[in-house]
């Protein structure tokens, strides 16, 4: 196992069984097993991850997006979109929806298995999210229903 798989893994390690709530705080939690990594590095492997930092009761912490995803009966999108929502706004058949840091990769994985009508597809940067609609109507529509989604409406 490479370096930074090694490294990568125990992060996992980390955040599942720990309550890791800044960067700093996971350097030290690494650094207690023998890895001492710099910032940059750290940032790069938690978006390498996919790892989502979401706001809690007591707090933000980090998180697999997968992790949210606690509730069968309900949809991936509904459990995510809630804890990693920013805001929405749109233009005709486009919508830019806007999440926290590393937000928008599972949030557009989750609407892409959704398998909406009105979607054409998905492009996820760190925190934003490309959806092309169909049509202005259809734009609407998936507003819509991505607010009701996120408990915004």
């Amino acid at each position: 196992m490479t370096k930074k798989h090694a490294r990568q893994a125990a992060i996992l390690d980390l955040v599942a069984t720990h309550v890791v709530g800044s960067q700093e705080e996971l350097r030290q939690l690494l650094l207690a097993r023998g890895m001492d990594v710099t910032q940059a590095t750290l940032s790069r492997d938690l978006r390498d991850l996919g790892l989502a930092r979401v706001s809690t009761e007591d707090g933000g912490r980090y998180v697999r997006p997968e992790s949210l995803a606690d509730d069968e009966d309900k949809p991936l999108l509904g459990n995510l979109l809630p804890q990693l929502f920013s805001k929405i706004d749109g233009v005709g058949e486009l919508i830019v929806l806007s999440t926290v840091r590393s937000g928008a990769q599972p949030i557009a994985e989750a609407i892409d298995q959704e398998e909406f009508e009105e979607v054409l597809g998905t492009i996820a940067g760190d925190d934003t999210i490309l959806i092309v609609t169909r049509s202005a109507a259809a734009r609407q529509t998936l507003t819509t229903r991505l607010l009701e989604l996120a408990g915004e409406s």
